[in-house]
């Protein structure tokens, strides 16, 4: 099988990377600048919990169209990058291709679909704390990294089982078909969207965040808030989704913090508008409050427009790349 990684980042990188390790037929990465450039020349190292791997060489480009046609699709770009990402695979694309998004927030789905068709878009997520701390290295540095995918009406395809047994042969991951795929997006998203946002508001880590009642308790509420807004939309969520998460929040490395998190606070263009601000606007559009979330929004919104350059501080010389 032919897979192709659409954006090599720490969560791209890592299953791609696996991928390659566990002998899969055809794994190529889209990539691009520093990190593109690291991984043609000394390939792509993998730092891990579930043991550390180099890949020497692998096939890495900026041009989609030098690819063909892939048999799958994992896309791992940052969530304000799906819709380019979504024109830029389009010659990758054959009637029998599958695409799986893997951002942190409920949208990608719909936005790739828009772009290339509902037929080719599973639903898809992944669970696990990883970055690149540095051009071509890729560390994953909590949690069992799990892979979860299946058909937006929950059917049980033989192109999603063809699928599952591909990724199913790393066992640097798990795979999993999920009984209701969106079950499990609006789950994780439940998780890594407060963990970010209370995180980044109190520029402290995981384990600050939970152990402290205060911050606790936003956590929590921020969940709960989520929850309800899953709910009004109808996905019906188990009875202890935020019971859940705060174990899984718990169980996690004290030093971690959320990708968004780590964004925000060195200066970077974050995916606050695809998390805090998605919670907002879908609130508003389903009747459901989310006062938490707006001040969280309001107040995370200025450092996020001064990364994009949209606004500057006044007295600060330049903005923060």
């Amino acid at each position: 099988m032919k897979i192709v990684i659409f954006g090599a980042g720490a969560v791209g990188g890592y299953f791609g990377g696996r991928l390659v390790e566990a002998g899969v037929d055809e794994v190529v990465f889209i990539a691009r600048g520093a990190h593109l450039e690291a991984m043609r020349e000394t390939g792509l190292r993998l730092e891990s919990l579930k043991g550390d791997v180099t890949i020497p060489t692998l096939e890495a480009t900026d041009d989609p169209a030098s690819v063909g046609a892939a048999d799958a699709i994992l896309v791992g770009v940052k969530t304000w990058q799906v819709p380019d990402a979504a024109k830029a695979m389009r010659p990758m694309i054959s009637t029998e291709t599958l695409v799986v998004p893997l951002q942190n927030g409920v949208e990608a789905t719909t936005e790739l679909a828009i772009e290339i068709g509902p037929s080719r878009v599973l639903g898809g997520m992944c669970r696990m704390f990883a970055s690149v701390p540095e051009p071509g290295l890729i560390r994953h540095s909590g949690n069992e990294p799990l892979l979860v995918i299946g058909e937006l009406d929950n059917s049980r395809t033989e192109r999603v089982e063809r699928l599952h047994e591909a990724l199913n042969t790393s066992p640097g991951f798990k795979t999993q078909i999920a009984p209701d795929v969106l079950i499990a997006i609006w789950e994780k998203f439940l998780f890594v969207a407060p963990v970010g946002e209370v995180g980044a508001i109190t520029r402290a880590p995981l384990g600050v965040v939970r152990s402290l009642p205060e911050s606790r308790r936003v956590l929590e509420q921020a969940m709960v808030e989520i929850e309800a807004l899953a709910r009004a939309r109808g996905v019906h969520l188990p009875d202890e989704a935020v019971a859940s998460a705060m174990t899984y929040a718990d169980a996690s490395p004290e030093t971690e913090m959320s990708s968004m998190h780590r964004d925000l606070t060195e200066g970077r263009r974050s995916e606050l508008e695809a998390q805090t601000g998605a919670v907002v606007r879908l609130g508003r559009e389903s009747g459901v409050p989310t006062p938490l979330h707006d001040s969280l929004y309001a107040s995370l919104l200025p450092a996020e427009l001064r990364a994009r350059g949209e606004i500057t501080f006044p007295g600060a010389e330049s903005n923060p790349e």
